[in-house]
């Protein structure tokens, strides 16, 4: 399935959309244990996929500001407080859920 397929998707009005998107990103700065390499493997897309796409929408900051924007801090910083090494089996789970996006 192509993720930027036109569907009825595009009717939902854009301020509906943007009030459902900053809900979705404050949801996942509150839940910290909800871990991007597990958002990966589950959904195969992470805080970070959130950030490429506000850049691809055309926000006019760089990444770093486009994570730090998502993450509610800079990305370094978020790293260093919530981010645990990725275990093989996370990895694998991931690279299984990413291959479904093509």
């Amino acid at each position: 399935m192509d993720t930027n397929a036109a569907s009825d998707l595009e009717a939902l009005p854009d301020d509906v959309a943007a009030v459902a998107f900053r809900r979705l990103v404050r949801h996942l700065q509150h839940r910290h244990d909800a871990q991007n390499i597990d958002l990966m493997g589950l959904a195969g897309f992470c805080r970070n996929c959130l950030a490429d796409w506000i850049i691809e929408a055309g926000f006019e900051g760089n990444k770093a500001a486009a994570r730090g924007l998502i993450h509610g801090m800079a990305m370094d910083q978020w790293k260093a407080r919530y981010q645990g090494p990725a275990t093989p089996e996370q990895i694998a789970r991931m690279e299984l859920s990413v291959a479904k996006n093509a």
